[in-house]
């Protein structure tokens, strides 16, 4: 039986990662702090293991103890934080940790996945009429986040493909099922409210978490995906307002009032939480790394690569997406 590693067990995207694992038949084990809920981590099948990424000599031992695993795929990361070398420690140094610790204990797996971002590229081609963003562009991260994600990225780059077997996934929008970010929104309509971020036209991407579960699964084994970087997306560009309808269809149609707020009292509205976040010490959604990611009008990529050579096929469109994510917060009792 293969064993698999997905560090990350406990978050949105981990946890469905681990499920399909199983669902496949691999020996799955889960990698997550002590402090981390289990909520969706309940199958017997499942090994539990703490890896403290931030302590090499810890990860090292961590390792040893576990064994050789045939497959890992790294969905540990930080996507807010209170400082920004917080995101720096967790998204690089956590990566470079990991990856040092399997080359210095001779355990290195057949395949490394990571789980990157589409904002390591950051604002780009931004021009309308917008054009899907390509592997051969610039990468021009404009958040915290992003930054942090493509230093890690780089990286990976440096390390021999076969001295350390890797494959880079760039999902765009990720939502489905358990996800909070995008639970914010739907929140939001339901109590009659939607924000837009400027006035210009913006062209938005989306993945359901299934068909970025599909691709992982794919980079695992398929030998033309070594040392690879895929962008993934659902394969289709939306208008700002599509979610949001497709949303408020599945709420029942109540009244929404659609705002398109300017730049200028987004920036305004990020920073005050910003300063509440540092006054706090609470994470929220709306901060001045929120605000980068708002401003970005081009969220275009271009997945053929993916589907050429990962046979990567989407099967989620957004509308299905939608009322699958809305039909389980309804019955988990979030709405």
């Amino acid at each position: 039986m293969k064993r698999i590693l997905v560090t990350g067990a406990s978050g949105f995207i981990g946890s469905f990662i681990v499920e399909e694992a199983l669902r496949q038949g691999y020996e799955t084990w889960a990698a997550m702090r002590l402090t981390s809920s289990k909520a969706y981590l309940q199958d017997p099948r499942i090994h539990f293991v703490e890896l403290k990424l931030c302590d090499p000599e810890s990860l090292k031992a961590q390792l040893k103890v576990c064994g050789r695993f045939d497959y890992i795929v790294h969905a540990a990361g930080a996507t807010k934080c209170l400082r920004r070398e917080d995101f720096f420690r967790t998204n690089t140094e956590g990566t470079r940790h990991l990856a040092e610790a399997l080359m210095e204990t001779d355990l290195v797996p057949e395949r490394f996945v990571f789980i990157s971002s589409l904002s390591v590229f950051g604002a780009v081609r931004e021009t309308p009429p917008y054009q899907p963003i390509r592997p051969d562009d610039k990468a021009r991260p404009n958040t915290a986040y992003g930054e942090s994600k493509w230093a890690a990225e780089e990286y990976l780059r440096t390390l021999p493909v076969e001295r350390f077997p890797y494959t880079i996934l760039r999902p765009t929008g990720v939502y489905g099922p358990r996800e909070k970010d995008y639970f914010v929104m739907v929140q939001s309509i339901k109590g009659h409210m939607d924000f837009a971020a400027g006035l210009k036209p913006q062209d938005i991407t989306f993945i359901y978490v299934a068909d970025l579960v599909q691709a992982v699964f794919r980079a695992l084994t398929t030998p033309q995906a070594l040392g690879r970087a895929y962008f993934l997306s659902d394969g289709a560009v939306y208008s700002s307002r599509t979610f949001s309808d497709l949303v408020q269809k599945e709420l029942g149609n109540p009244w929404v009032l659609h705002v398109k707020a300017p730049l200028w009292l987004m920036r305004l509205i990020c920073s005050v939480g910003d300063w509440w976040m540092q006054r706090t010490k609470r994470l929220i959604v709306l901060n001045r790394d929120k605000y980068n990611i708002l401003t970005q009008r081009n969220w275009q990529c271009d997945i053929e690569p993916a589907r050429h050579e990962l046979g990567f096929a989407p099967e989620w469109p957004l509308e299905r997406g939608v009322r699958a994510t809305v039909k389980w917060y309804k019955e988990a009792g979030w709405l």
